[in-house]
């Protein structure tokens, strides 16, 4: 067509914007910038309306924000929505150079460790303004550095012959490795493409979308049948045969096949909230309290551990024991966990015989935990629900951790997805939820950091927008993330409710060493850190909807109906003397189930 001006580097960025939606990508995340305007002019047009759109221009879903950090986790909770929806898809997240980049890095981090896919499209200055001080320029390639399944450094287009067939090969093999194809170990990819100027459009029209360059790559089957040696007859140990007592281990992302394991062979599911395990007959609640016990933890020979197990000292010292025999299922990636270095067997799948039963465990060994469990949910409920004496007080009872905790175990029903913040809340929800079948929870586990966890909730929400989606998390982790709550008035909207538990600090450390009563003179500036924050100012800065709950009471009203839209159910919770309230629950346990027959 004469008379038509062509950019090389808008053209190039259509092409890969058509490649990346041919090869399934459906959701990217944008923060603005200027050398990211190629990749930005081709969003935009693939988010029209499909009346609207021109051409040749693929449809898929944008997502705007002004804060990298905040999109980089926007993007890992879209991805983690997919995955949930069996529909497992990189989502793509585009920024600008220089610091723009950088602000990516805590999502890359956790999306790395817990094996979720991104694909990082970074904007760069061409090569030749590297090292001559040119304006946002710094070294972008391998800023990453192990974090990525694939890092490339892509040159500026030129426009030459053969260009578009190797931006598409480029995405296939961007895709193939953020979605772990040939590997079974998914996680972020780094493309750092250069843009010369001109960086936005001229007047020509989108390339037809072409095929040339659009290998097929075979997806890798989430477990693939690898002949492996069974437990029952290996030499480990002595070679324990049936019958060993047995606890099966579900640490984060071990999913429904640790529960399987469990119910097949009678033993005792020690699972935490976001294992995708804890739910079921075999599954104990309060098992943190019982491994201390030496009817029950004292007497466990073999632990099989599916996931990654993070949460309790307990576990990590069980796992460590020299008379416990570690079986560590781990299908994929090259690490596997076992932090204690003591794993006897490190496997691919569970073997047949674990499969289908034919280990089993000793006689009353599930009954026993199950008794235990029992005792410790009358103790812990007795300890969070004390019997009124006299007339009721004008003030409700103050809210606990784990009172916040059980109740929202209690108002989250098993179509529901629950995004658990790090530190107390996740560890209180898993000493206290109860649930014969489970919400689908999510939590940041990768490297259980605070970071992004508002930005990754509303990701989840916005990726899985038939499911009523809550988050709860402490007020140090929403105030590292408030500015997640910002969505531009051309953004869609979302529907998610955000529980705070408010205890005007870090109520982890309390319980920790820093925590100890001999410490004292220097916790609550290095440690408890207080803000004094006003959550209800931050949230109408944002116009977003809050709520303030002060006691029990209220609890399960706010929780009930969480409406449309986003909102902010802030609860105020008390953290002084949480750690004699554990130190009381342990006592507690431990002496109910002195008078308990196991």
């Amino acid at each position: 067509m004469s008379g038509v001006t062509t950019h090389p580097s808008t053209s190039a960025a259509r092409v890969l914007i058509q490649a990346l939606a041919a090869l399934g990508v459906q959701d990217v995340v944008l923060a603005p910038g200027s050398r990211s305007a190629p990749l930005a002019y081709a969003l935009a047009d693939a988010a029209r309306p499909e009346a609207e759109r021109p051409a040749g221009a693929p449809a898929l879903h944008l997502h705007v924000r002004i804060d990298e950090r905040s999109a980089g986790f926007l993007a890992l909770g879209l991805a983690r929505a997919h995955a949930l929806d069996e529909q497992p898809r990189p989502v793509a997240v585009v920024t600008t150079s220089g610091t723009a980049v950088a602000n990516l890095h805590p999502a890359v981090l956790e999306a790395h460790h817990a094996g979720v896919p991104l694909l990082l499209l970074t904007a760069d200055r061409p090569h030749e303004l590297r090292g001559t001080g040119a304006n946002q320029t710094t070294e972008q390639v391998g800023i990453f550095a192990g974090a990525v399944r694939l890092a490339l450094d892509v040159p500026a287009p030129v426009g030459r012959p053969d260009e578009d067939r190797d931006m598409r090969a480029l995405a296939v093999r961007a895709v193939a490795a953020a979605q772990g194809a040939r590997t079974g170990d998914p996680g972020p990819v780094h493309l750092n493409l250069c843009f010369r100027e001109p960086l936005v459009p001229g007047d020509d029209p989108w390339p037809e979308p072409g095929t040339s360059g659009l290998a097929h790559v075979e997806l890798r089957p989430p477990s693939t049948p690898v002949p492996v040696p069974d437990p029952a007859r290996a030499p480990v140990r002595g070679g324990r045969l049936a019958g060993t007592p047995t606890v099966v281990v579900a640490g984060d992302g071990a999913g429904i096949g640790a529960r399987r394991l469990a119910e097949a062979n009678g033993w005792p599911l020690l699972a935490e909230p976001s294992s995708g395990a804890r739910s079921g007959t075999h599954a104990i609640a309060a098992y943190q309290l019982l491994l201390a016990d030496e009817r029950l933890g004292g007497r466990v020979r073999r632990a099989v551990v599916l996931g990654r197990p993070t949460l309790t000292r307990g576990v990590q010292r069980l796992l460590a024991r020299a008379d416990v025999e570690v079986v560590v299922i781990a299908p994929t990636g090259a690490a596997w966990p076992d932090a204690a270095r003591a794993a006897d067997q490190v496997l691919l799948e569970a073997p047949s015989r674990m499969r289908t039963g034919r280990l089993g465990s000793p006689a009353g060994w599930l009954e026993a935990w199950k008794a235990a469990d029992e005792r410790a949910t009358r103790v812990l409920d007795a300890a969070l629900d004390p019997a009124e004496r006299g007339h009721r007080k004008r003030a409700g009872a103050r809210v606990t951790g784990l009172a916040l905790a059980r109740a929202v175990a209690a108002a989250s029903s098993p179509d529901d997805v629950l995004v658990v913040g790090s530190s107390s809340p996740v560890r209180d929800l898993d000493l206290v939820a109860r649930w014969e079948e489970a919400p689908a929870v999510l939590a940041n586990r990768g490297l259980a950091g605070i970071d992004g966890t508002v930005s990754t909730a509303i990701g989840v929400a916005l990726g899985l927008p038939r499911r009523r989606v809550r988050a709860v998390m402490g007020d140090l982790t929403f105030l590292h993330d408030v500015g997640g709550l910002l969505r531009g008035p051309l953004e869609p909207a979302v529907d998610l409710q955000v529980v705070v538990a408010n205890d005007e600090g870090g109520a982890i450390f309390s319980t920790l060493e820093p925590g100890e009563p001999e410490r004292a003179d220097v916790f609550e500036r290095v440690f408890g850190t207080p803000h004094g924050a006003d959550v209800a100012a931050l949230c109408a800065g944002y116009g977003v909807r809050h709520t303030r709950v002060g006691d029990v009471d209220g609890l399960l009203p706010a929780l009930a109906a969480p409406g449309r839209g986003l909102s902010v159910v802030e609860v105020r919770v008390d953290r002084s003397g949480r750690r004699e309230l554990g130190a009381r629950l342990a006592a507690d346990v431990a002496a109910a189930l002195v008078a308990t027959d196991l």
